[in-house]
Parts: structure tokens; C-alpha cells; sequence
């Protein structure tokens, strides 16, 4: 009898130990498993993200002029070139590096110490950076030197972004300890880029023939762009991107909420696209292509910070104000403030980007936060604004600071002769449809 018991106790621990095994051996199995599918999906996140670049290329390129073609085609490489080895070598290090006091990292320059997994993640970051430096080139477009510009892009990328970017996504930032939520960039990435263009254009100036006066009055001119389905090109492959913009910022491949997110993001797009052509229609008395397509990247813009806490329905009244401001917002800054933006890149990164981060304080409606329409009350609302109004100071502030440098030392603006000839020739020697006649005297 005792033999048996000793039989029955062994093998019951033998059970056990194999069990305890077996489930341990599996734990491991499911985490390398996780590990690969969040790389493989930041990886193709990131990819989709690159390829946003190519949307913003042929977006201002189409609604620029033919003279002006390669010139965009340039900045919009360089960009992404010159952006990539100063996130590399600068940018990720103050971005998410150990915080100093939450405004600026302090370690891992040129990526040091790095290990797979951060490999993975900066190749996710890098191409947001991008992303926030190609915003400026729309708005500067047709009258900047090629040399300034490189010399912009490369500061967004390792010191303008970066800085602000810790505030909201290192964890030890000072506004993510305030509670600030942008998930995927409304504020960290679109307004960023948004009012640092609002700074050049202003410093820059119209390009000629933009603005004349009748009766001592200051009137604006439209100078169209010579390629629509260019630009309608460009939208669609922005809004295939943003998929991986949203949803990639998940940071996981295995989060539930991948799915939500890609809702709101459909139907905030759609949204502001349908707003945009009403708004359009009524105020032009025709629905606009350029509105209704700026329209599309609105909503787009607007959802970004609040995708992933945003109800369907609240993505929609998001994305419906986005495409009716963005609307509004270019005719202001154009006709009243006479600001030259030639693709209407404030209005829908800056003005947009705030929006959607202010509505998170209105749409949100999680178990962690609620906005003020669903029971929160004020306090996110107040935290989204003091995010906004920071980033706007820092951002705007320090681009007057850059772009007054800049024209000071090395010039900021083509000549006279070089804008009515087209950049293509004053500063690359080569035109983009080489055999058409593409000189204008605007």
C-alpha cells in the first residue's frame, strides 16, 4: 500500500512538474510571438508612414505650378534625406532619451546602446518626424532657396520636433505627466509643422503677384496649381498612409483597438471631405476640388489625436468641423490676414491639428478618459488647451527665431528674376516636363 502511494505522490509531481513546464515553455512561445508580430507591424506601420511622403510631394506639386515642380519634388526628399540622419544622430535622443526636469531627453545619441527593439521604434518615429518637417514645404512653396530650406528641415528634425515631441510622448514629459493626450500626432506632429510654416510664410512673404491693391485696398489673387488629379493623388495616397500614422501607433500588433482606430479614422476623413465640399459649394457657389480634398486631409488631421478614444459618431462631428474650419481658416488667413500659403497648410495641419487635439477634451470616452460630453467635465478639456497653447508658443516662436536667422545669414527667398523663371532653373537647372512651355510672369 505505502509502495502505491509512493507510485501515485511521484508520478502526481512528475505530472505537475511536466505541466509546470509545459506552461512556461508555452508562456515563452506566445511572448517571442508577440515580440515578432509588434515588430513586423511597426516595420509595415512605418512603411506606410514613408510612403505618406510621396502624398505630400504630389499633393503640392499638383497644387503648385509646372516652373516650381522639381524644386517641390526636392525639398519634399530632402526632407525625409537630411531629416533622417538628424533624428538618427540628434533628434531621437531629445525626443526619448532619460528626461531632464520632462523637457528634453539627455542619452542614447547616434542611437546608442540600442538594441532591436529600439531599432524597431525609431524606425516608427523617424518617418513622424519626416512627416512634421514636409508640412512647412507646402507653405513656402514656389519663393524659397533650396539651401535655407535644407537648412530648416534639418533643424525641425533634431531639435524643434524632438523637444515638443518629449513634452507629450516620453513618459516622463511634462505635459504626459499633466494627463495631455494626443495618440497619434494632431498637436505633437501636424500643429508642430503647421505653425512653424505659419512663421515662414509670414517671414517669407506672397509670392509676386499674389496680392494687389484696388482703390487702397489690399486684394488676393488665385494663383492655381496646374496638376488637380496630381493633388487628388496625393490625398488618396495620405489617407492609404494614415493607416499606418493611426492604427501603427497602437505600438503593438496584437492591440485590440487597431480596428476602432481605423474606423475613426475612415469616417473622420469622410467627414471632413463632405464638409469641405457643402462648405465650398455655399461659400463658392461651387463644390471645390482643392477645398474638398484639403478637406479630407482636415478630418484626417483632426482625428489623429483622439483616434484610438473617440466614439464612430464623435469621429464624425470631428471630422464634419475640421472640414467646415479648414475651409474658413484658408480664406481668413488668405484674404484677411494675407498670409501666402499656397496648399492651405496651416489651416488644415495647424488650425485642424489644434482642433482635434482640443476635441479630445469634448469626444473622449474611455474607461481612463472622458471628455466634457461624456461626463468628464472640464479638466481634460483644460489640459488639451494648455498642451495647445505651449506647443503653438514653442513652435511658432521658435520658427520666427529660425527664419529670421536664416534670412539674416544665408537669405531665405529667390530673386525676383528666379521666382517668375521657376525654381526648377534658378535653383536645380533642369525642369520637370522638360519640351512644354511652362514660363509664366506669376
Amino acid at each position: 500500500m505505502k509502495v502505491k502511494r509512493i507510485i501515485l505522490f511521484v508520478t502526481a509531481g512528475l505530472f505537475v512538474t511536466t505541466t509546470e513546464l509545459f506552461a512556461n515553455e508555452v508562456t515563452e512561445t506566445l511572448e517571442l510571438h508577440s515580440q515578432a508580430l509588434d515588430m513586423i507591424w511597426l516595420v509595415l506601420a512605418a512603411a506606410l508612414v514613408f510612403f505618406m511622403q510621396a502624398g505630400f510631394a504630389m499633393v503640392e506639386t499638383g497644387l503648385t505650378r509646372a516652373k516650381n515642380a522639381n524644386n517641390i519634388l526636392m525639398k519634399n526628399l530632402m526632407d525625409f534625406s537630411a531629416g533622417a540622419l538628424a533624428y538618427w544622430a540628434i533628434g531621437w535622443a531629445i525626443m526619448y532619451g532619460v528626461s531632464s526636469a520632462g523637457f528634453f531627453g539627455t542619452n542614447q545619441f547616434f542611437l546608442a546602446g540600442a538594441d532591436s527593439s529600439l531599432f524597431r521604434d525609431w524606425m516608427f518615429q523617424v518617418v513622424f518626424a519626416a512627416t512634421a518637417a514636409t508640412i512647412v514645404s507646402g507653405a513656402m512653396a514656389e519663393r524659397t532657396k533650396f539651401s535655407s530650406y535644407l537648412v530648416y528641415s534639418v533643424f525641425v528634425s533634431a531639435l524643434i520636433y524632438p523637444i515638443s515631441g518629449h513634452w507629450i510622448w516620453n513618459c516622463d514629459g511634462w505635459l504626459a505627466n499633466a494627463g495631455f493626450h494626443d495618440f497619434a500626432g494632431s498637436t505633437v506632429v501636424h500643429s508642430v509643422g503647421g505653425w512653424i510654416a505659419l512663421a515662414g510664410a509670414i517671414l517669407l512673404g506672397a509670392r509676386k503677384g499674389k496680392y494687389f491693391e484696388v482703390a487702397g485696398k489690399k486684394q488676393a489673387r488665385a494663383i492655381p496649381g496646374h496638376n488637380m488629379p496630381l493633388a487628388a493623388l496625393g490625398v488618396f495616397i495620405l489617407w492609404f498612409g494614415w493607416y499606418g500614422f493611426n492604427a501603427g501607433s497602437t505600438l503593438s500588433g496584437t492591440d485590440l483597438s487597431i480596428g476602432l482606430i481605423a474606423v475613426t479614422t475612415t469616417l473622420s476623413a469622410s467627414a471632413g471631405a463632405v464638409a469641405s465640399m457643402i462648405t465650398s459649394w455655399i461659400w463658392f457657389k461651387k463644390p471645390d476640388p482643392s477645398m474638398s480634398l484639403n478637406g479630407a486631409l482636415a478630418g484626417l488631421v483632426g482625428i489623429t489625436a483622439g483616434c484610438a478614444v473617440a466614439t464612430p459618431l464623435g469621429s464624425i462631428i470631428i471630422g464634419l468641423t475640421a472640414g467646415i474650419l479648414v475651409v474658413l481658416s484658408v480664406e481668413f488667413i488668405d484674404k484677411v490676414l494675407h498670409i501666402d500659403d499656397p496648399v492651405g497648410a496651416v489651416s488644415a495641419h495647424g488650425v485642424c491639428g489644434a482642433w482635434g487635439t482640443i476635441a479630445v477634451g469634448l469626444f473622449a470616452n474611455t474607461d481612463d478618459i472622458k471628455g466634457l460630453f461624456y461626463g468628464g467635465g472640464f479638466n481634460q478639456l483644460g489640459i488639451q488647451t494648455l498642451g495647445v497653447l505651449s506647443v503653438f508658443v514653442w513652435a511658432f516662436g521658435i520658427g520666427l527665431l529660425l527664419f529670421i536667422s536664416i534670412r539674416k545669414t544665408i537669405g531665405l527667398r529667390v530673386s525676383e528674376t528666379e521666382e517668375l523663371q521657376g525654381l526648377d532653373i534658378g535653383e536645380h537647372g533642369s525642369e520637370a516636363y522638360a519640351g512644354f512651355q511652362i514660363f509664366s510672369t506669376q
